[in-house]
């Protein structure tokens, strides 16, 4: 057992000297697992640290891609100072349009609300990109031109993974202050007991629909990088499918803990990659019962097996 500052430090020295070991694909296949990470600590934030269950956060991260993807077809904006910025900003604006409708009307909504809510926002989203011609239909959109960072361009390889780890650190790094703060321990509070912190005057729902919408920011973000290392955006993106796998990914490292949510990626992804090559009929089945063996012998997920019990949400060091 370590603590979590010990695990977390490992991991950043693991990943900063990871590409001087690496084959060049497997450069690219670690890079899309960091852009992943951040989009699980985005799931990880609202429900670890705030008790919301969000079904849609694929909604955020394709939307945020089909709007790089747009600008650099049809402006030929490819610069990373202005697409990751409107990445950013499409999933703050989206996440904050649906907490508005979810989350500030007159009574309090349910869990169960919240989750069918955002899983209906995230099935419209991928009908709505599956129908529109404008958008590519079922094929997406392909060919997207590579990132730009003044007269150079941005990649996938070493140059895009090192700009993946550089956001996925900053992003962590935001996240561990804000969950250590006094407004993280609030949230701490409405997902403990949300009757009593609103008794105690606090504006329960503004601020479930501040950190909803600081999270569809960090998905955002995620959306860009993910758009613009593989090339091309796709309905997937947006649905139901890739929503409930960021369920899995932070369930699968460990809800409530930051750090969980990385390990769940890493994990779910090597695993995934290691049964779709030694049983592409059957890995899907296999890597369901592995996932369940988990859930059900490590409820805390795989975080406890480095680190030592906590209560979800309690932050290592957070005063």
């Amino acid at each position: 057992m370590m603590p979590a500052r010990a695990l977390e430090g490992l991991l950043l020295v693991v990943f900063a000297l990871l590409p001087l070991a690496l084959q060049p694909f497997w450069v690219i296949f670690v890079t899309r697992v960091l852009i992943l990470a951040l989009l699980a600590l985005s799931f990880d934030l609202v429900w670890g640290f705030a008790g919301i269950m969000s079904f849609g956060q694929a909604l955020f991260f394709g939307a945020a891609g089909y709007v790089v993807a747009l600008l650099a077809r049809d402006a030929g904006v490819t610069s990373v100072f202005v697409v990751l910025p409107a990445a950013l900003a499409v999933g703050l604006a989206l996440a904050f349009l649906v907490a508005s409708f979810l989350l500030l009307g007159r009574h309090p909504p349910s869990i169960t609300f919240v989750a069918l809510g955002t899983l209906t926002g995230s099935y419209a989203g991928d009908r709505l990109a599956r129908g529109w011609y404008y958008l590519g239909g079922q094929n997406g959109i392909p060919s997207i031109p590579p990132m730009t960072a003044g007269p150079a361009q941005v990649s996938e390889g070493v140059t895009y993974y090192y700009l993946a780890l550089a956001f996925l650190i900053a992003v962590y790094a935001a996240c561990r202050f804000l969950v250590g703060s006094q407004f993280g321990l609030a949230l701490a509070g409405i997902r403990i007991n949300e009757a009593r912190m609103a008794f105690f005057g606090y504006s329960v729902q503004l601020l479930k629909a501040v950190v909803f919408s600081v999270a569809g920011a960090i998905a955002g973000i995620a959306g860009g990088l993910y758009a613009f290392h593989e090339g091309f955006v796709w309905p997937n993106m947006l649905g139901v499918i890739l929503s409930t796998q960021i369920v899995l990914y932070a369930l699968f490292g460990g809800v409530g803990t930051l750090i969980g949510a990385v390990i769940g990626v890493i994990a779910i992804e090597i695993v995934s990659f290691v049964l779709a090559d030694a049983y592409p009929t059957v890995w899907p089945v296999i890597l369901g019962v592995l996932l369940l063996v988990v859930i059900l012998f490590r409820p805390s997920g795989l975080i406890s097996l480095f680190v030592p019990r906590r209560i979800p949400g309690e932050v290592d060091g957070a005063a």
